[in-house]
């Protein structure tokens, strides 16, 4: 169900959402926090991307 690709685009959003929470929280700096923050939906939609792309040339 998961492949190895699956796990690097969980993990790519998980350290873009704890660096933009440290950007937040430790560093006080909400505008790179912000930044930094719009990278997940981002990531997300490359990853699915390529989960459609690789599905879809399977079938053929």
């Amino acid at each position: 169900m998961f492949r190895k690709s699956d796990f690097f685009i969980i993990l790519a959003v998980m350290i873009s959402f704890f660096i933009s929470a440290y950007l937040w929280f430790v560093v006080q700096d909400r505008e790179q926090a912000i930044f930094t923050a719009i990278w997940i939906p981002s990531i997300f939609c490359f990853g699915i991307y390529f989960k459609l792309a690789a599905l879809l040339g399977r079938n053929r």
